[in-house]
């Protein structure tokens, strides 16, 4: 069995040869049948021209192959392949790079929770941060360690 980690990274380099970004992966399951959950972009869309079915399926039949070789769940895994959505999660600095100006959905624990900001700023010194402004104008530099959890902001 391929550890988390370096499982992770092996789907991103896969991903990144077939001309996408992998956004997100997350792993459930157990050992024996584990279920891979992997979101995929184009780098640098725009919305409504991200990835297709086609797309999805195109990844997904690599990533199959490269797993029954690797014996991951000795075969007996479950993989979805699908686009990151409209509440896209931002976890590197260059996603919160691409998105700048757009709405988001933080946590940020040590401010109190959650809050929609729109992040007007990047920094890669010392350490990854971006500079938010929550609501009534205030602002503040967070580091991305700091942030629990952030998806581009949707209002339904």
């Amino acid at each position: 069995m391929v550890e988390r980690d370096a499982l992770e990274r092996e789907l991103a380099g896969r991903v990144e040869d077939l001309g996408y970004e992998l956004v997100e992966m997350r792993h459930g399951g157990t050992s024996r049948r584990p279920h891979l959950t992997v979101r995929i972009d184009r780098p640098g869309s725009e919305a409504g021209h991200g990835v297709t079915v086609d797309d999805c399926a195109r990844v997904s039949r690599a990533l199959e192959a490269w797993l029954d070789a690797a014996g991951v769940g000795e075969g007996r895994y479950v993989l979805e392949v699908g686009s990151p959505g409209v509440d896209r999660p931002l976890k590197r600095l260059a996603d919160w790079r691409r998105f700048l100006g757009r709405p988001v959905d933080v946590n940020v624990p040590q401010f109190g929770g959650r809050f929609r900001v729109t992040a007007t700023n990047v920094f890669e010194q010392p350490e990854p941060a971006v500079e938010l402004q929550f609501p009534k104008d205030i602002r503040r530099v967070v580091t991305l360690a700091e942030i629990k959890e952030a998806r581009l902001g949707f209002d339904w």
